[in-house]
């Protein structure tokens, strides 16, 4: 069985985490005092954890101390290739921060984005970089937008699925449910798909506006059907639920706490 698969068992709680992603407050994390000040307020809404994303600069010392202060843990992180390429650097932040999970924001191919062979030589590279990571017990994983629901011409399966199906088992998918829906997918069906590979999932809504356009809002705001996708998150073994809006008219900080009371009324916690 695959490194992987076995430390996801080792480390699968006995139910799921509500967490803030914290790029949502990215405007609120400037400084050392910024984050301070911005953890407080989350951990007081109700959050116990948070996903590390959007950061000024700090120290990690610094910020292990700001999460121990106020009752958070660091769930996962958003990584760059190439920071995850720096493996000793990567490895000693996570471990200093207690987290397992980081992710990749995404994969921006500026050409040939059509051909799935551009997207296998990726999942090819991206699992390299991820085995050496995996050896040291950090486990990396992929975020979607919705340019991976395009179809490859030359296969006709989306990109999504070419990298499923061409990245090892130690690479895990960190699916974002409003993306899915924007790029034309149904996101418990996806989770279905990564069934196993989905340890932390970034949850958002879409509602349409009377311009007849999509926009992003907070949980149970808008149209996906969270019915389904609560169900298959849980079969699908998802330990963090982190909740994210990338834009939208609400302060942020009251987004959070909209979604986080949604999600509760679902029965999470």
């Amino acid at each position: 069985m695959a490194f992987f698969v076995s430390i996801l068992k080792e480390s699968t709680m006995s139910q799921t985490q509500l967490g803030a992603q914290m790029y949502t407050l990215r405007d609120h994390l400037k400084t050392p005092a910024d984050i301070a000040a911005t953890c407080k307020k989350v951990s007081d809404m109700g959050y116990r954890g948070i996903q590390v994303s959007g950061f000024g600069e700090i120290e990690v010392s610094e910020l292990v101390k700001i999460l121990k202060d106020h009752g958070l843990t660091c769930g996962a992180t958003h990584a760059s290739l190439d920071q995850m390429k720096n493996v000793n650097q990567c490895v000693e932040y996570h471990q200093a921060l207690e987290c397992q999970y980081t992710a990749i924001g995404g994969f921006w191919p500026q050409e040939n984005h059509y051909l799935s062979a551009t997207w296998i030589a990726f999942a090819k590279e991206f699992s390299d970089v991820v085995a050496q990571l995996a050896n040291h017990g950090i486990t990396a994983g992929y975020h979607n937008h919705s340019h991976e629901f395009l179809k490859c011409v030359d296969t006709g399966k989306t990109a999504y699925e070419t990298l499923i199906e061409h990245t090892s088992d130690n690479v895990w998918f960190e699916l974002d449910t409003y993306w899915v829906t924007h790029g034309g997918g149904e996101p418990s069906a996806w989770l279905d798909r990564v069934a196993g590979r989905c340890p932390v999932i970034h949850v958002k809504d879409m509602g349409i506006n009377h311009e007849r356009n999509q926009f992003m809002c907070e949980v149970g705001e808008g149209n996906l059907q969270w019915d389904r996708i609560v169900s298959a998150s849980k079969n699908a073994d998802v330990q963090w639920y982190m909740v994210e809006r990338d834009s939208g008219e609400l302060d942020p900080f009251d987004s959070l706490e909209i979604s986080l009371k949604n999600l509760q009324a679902m029965g999470l916690s």
